[in-house]
């Protein structure tokens, strides 16, 4: 088992990562009757997606030996209303570090191999771009 998820009430859920001990708190999203008050389930798919990248980028940038500690990604999630459901993630890269136009090319697409990206749905547009320093 990876994780126990547990309904708090009022649109709220706590999921402990069983391994470590980390808690994530959702709240429903206030568009659809929650608080907003913490990410929305949607939230996390969408920013899990970023997280993966940048650590598969990680990995192979290790390999490389090439540093970008510091690097961003600003994430936004598209709805859609009818089915509810995401229909696009949009992440802007800010690489913090100067490197060839070659390395730069394996980063980005290593990011396009991560597991998140590789298990969404084809439907959901994944708009991704890369700001390099």
């Amino acid at each position: 088992m990876t994780s126990k998820v547990t309904y708090l009430g009022d649109l709220r859920t706590s999921s402990i990562h069983l391994q470590s001990g980390s808690e994530i708190i959702s709240d429903a999203p206030l568009d659809n009757n929650g608080k907003g008050e913490a990410f929305s389930p949607t939230d996390t798919v969408a920013n899990a997606l970023a997280s993966c990248m940048m650590t598969v980028m990680g990995i192979k940038a290790r390999d490389l030996n090439v540093d970008f500690t510091g690097s961003t990604a600003a994430v936004t999630k598209i709805m859609q209303a009818e089915p509810r459901r995401i229909s696009a993630i949009e992440i802007v890269f800010d690489m913090n570090v100067s490197t060839d136009d070659k390395t730069k090319t394996i980063l980005e697409r290593t990011a396009m191999t991560c597991p998140v990206f590789l298990s969404l749905n084809t439907e959901i547009d994944k708009r991704i771009s890369f700001n390099w320093k």
